[in-house]
């Protein structure tokens, strides 16, 4: 039995809304996949902020139609694609969706959209090979202590410096 005309709107609008909070959607061929496999892919994904959604491509047409950050994934709307709603960490999630390929050799990665930019395949895996969030900030954190740690000994020094000229002067004369 086929969808309804009413469920389908109710598809479109839920991916309307979906995509409405995504900053990035990457599109895979998912074709071989069992319905455990696509579990697993979206228990993976989920916790780095991520969706995985299976829909048909014409629906999905119709969720981007008219909206400009999203035209971009029409030429991916071919085969049997799933989609990956990324919204938090778009790192964390692209190198989850990698394991997961690793584990399985099942999928393909057709590419993705960003910000109304159309991505490669191999942009897309440049996206996740970034370090996250966190590292980033542990990179800064890291570099300001370097810093600071370097103006205190500079301040102590000088005093220090000061103290053995005075010293030296006075054993000399």
């Amino acid at each position: 039995m086929g969808r309804t005309l009413a469920n389908k709107h109710e598809i479109v609008a839920t991916l309307k809304q979906e995509l409405s909070q995504a900053t990035m959607v990457a599109v895979i061929n998912y074709q071989g996949l069992t319905v455990a496999e696509i579990t697993d892919l979206r228990r993976r994904i989920r916790p780095k902020g991520g969706l995985c959604t299976v829909t048909k491509n014409t629906l999905m047409g119709k969720a981007i139609a008219g909206d400009a950050n999203w035209q971009a994934l029409e030429p991916l709307l071919q085969g049997s694609s799933a989609f990956l709603l990324l919204k938090d960490d778009i790192g964390g999630s692209i190198k989850a969706y990698h394991e997961f390929q690793k584990a399985t050799k099942k999928t393909e990665l057709h590419g993705g959209v960003m910000e109304g930019k159309i991505l490669s395949g191999a942009d897309v895996k440049a996206i996740g090979d970034l370090p996250s969030k966190e590292q980033l900030m542990a990179q800064i954190a890291g570099a300001l202590n370097s810093v600071t740690a370097k103006i205190a000994i500079g301040v102590k020094e000088v005093p220090a410096s000061i103290a053995r000229g005075v010293k030296a002067y006075a054993e000399k004369g």
